[in-house]
């Protein structure tokens, strides 16, 4: 969600603050156990405990409409986001904030830290032009904890030459902590959409990992020793258009031969979501693999459509779905039957009933210029560049 925040408050040229609270682990409410036979029979009752789950969230959402504040599809809106004990509120109704503020003061013991800088593990810099999210701080500290502050960094994050299979090379002693690692870096994937293809290869060898292995996750340090402050820039460009870019690299598994699906999603501009995946099964040819890929990004089109449209973000239009493979969108939009398509799952043809209807419409692009493409394989570092710039990526730490 941190990538829909930053965009709210892109557009609506708003700061956004920082809340916490000293109350949230608190229960709101009594605890009984039915009885039981043990060395206490009398305990019947827990008392306020902390850290379980029904704590500061469902009393803060009674809190905030006791105050007045409820979804209104045709008004103003203000936007609440809770975690544990951390507040963060945006939008364009600045006296709306400040009475909301003053409530929640007067119901928790709530300390405004004023302008949003760090939200889990995440640094916000906010300007008159747009924001930035970066992790540097995180990615900093990995290093540290890694041994690598001061290891030579390199341009890619992996080597393109460079296949891994399982049982390459000698078990690791420690399978742990190369589970640990992996799982931070794909964490750091929030911001960084240049490793999430490397990590989603790591993270495929985490039950039995090898030395092999490990020297591809410390490949990704070095790549993020080179940049460790890069984020994502959001700005205002005056439109809310929902635009995808879909990929996939047929067959480059070299274990089991499956294909990786890839997109990227951008609203207004500004990319907003991404993923690199393999597939679940083998297809028969490049231009199944890229249907299967259209048809997961259509998923997430879909579901960006329902938030914008809770979020009131811009107007119910047509959203744009990009593929480099002809043959691809030959089928998603023919819905004959056909020889080469008869065995893939009717889940994924759902695309075509999403195409018809006019939700989305499918766009060719040239190979070139597929931003997609960062999400399925390994790159050279000018490519990766080239693609980085294009998705909006920014190191605010960067000398001038």
């Amino acid at each position: 969600m941190s990538s829909h925040v930053a965009k709210a408050i892109a557009r609506y040229s708003a700061s956004a603050l920082d809340l916490a609270t000293t109350s949230c682990f608190l229960l709101f409410q009594d605890i009984r156990l039915p009885p039981i036979k043990t060395q206490y029979p009398e305990v019947e009752r827990l008392s306020v405990e902390y850290g379980l789950r029904h704590t500061y969230g469902s009393e803060c959402q009674t809190c905030t409409r006791t105050g007045g504040a409820f979804r209104r599809p045709r008004e103003t809106c203000i936007y609440l986001v809770v975690y544990v004990d951390d507040i963060v509120i945006t939008g364009s109704d600045q006296d709306g904030i400040q009475k909301l503020k003053q409530h929640l003061f007067t119901h928790f013991q709530t300390k405004d830290l004023g302008k949003l800088k760090y939200f889990l593990g995440i640094e916000i810099a906010q300007s008159s032009s747009g924001v930035v999210l970066s992790q540097r701080k995180y990615a900093l500290d990995i290093l540290e904890e890694t041994g690598m502050l001061d290891c030579k960094p390199v341009d890619t994050p992996m080597d393109p030459n460079v296949k891994l299979v399982p049982g390459q090379g000698e078990p690791l002693g420690d399978p742990g902590r190369y589970r640990r690692l992996v799982g931070k870096l794909n964490y750091l994937t929030i911001t960084r959409p240049d490793i999430s293809f490397p990590v989603s290869v790591v993270s495929q060898f985490l039950q039995s990992p090898c030395d092999s292995h490990w020297d591809a996750v410390i490949r990704i340090l070095r790549y993020i020793k080179s940049t460790p402050g890069q984020g994502v820039l959001y700005e205002n460009r005056g439109h809310t258009q929902v635009v995808g870019y879909t990929d996939a690299d047929w067959a480059g598994s070299p274990t089991d031969r499956r294909s990786t699906s890839g997109y990227c999603v951008f609203i207004g501009g500004n990319l907003i979501s991404w993923k690199s995946k393999k597939q679940d099964v083998v297809a028969r040819s490049s231009a199944e693999a890229e249907y299967r890929a259209m048809a997961l990004a259509t998923c997430e089109l879909i579901w960006l459509r329902h938030l914008l449209q809770e979020l009131r973000f811009g107007k119910d239009e047509q959203m744009k779905l990009i593929c480099d493979n002809q043959a691809a969108l030959h089928i998603a939009s023919n819905p004959v039957f056909h020889e080469r398509t008869k065995h893939i799952e009717v889940d994924c043809h759902f695309i075509r009933e999403k195409i018809a209807s006019g939700c989305v419409a499918t766009s060719f692009v040239n190979s070139n210029d597929q931003l997609a493409d960062i999400f399925t394989k390994s790159l050279r570092g000018p490519r990766i560049k080239y693609i980085c710039n294009k998705l909006g990526a920014y190191d605010v730490y960067a000398p001038a």
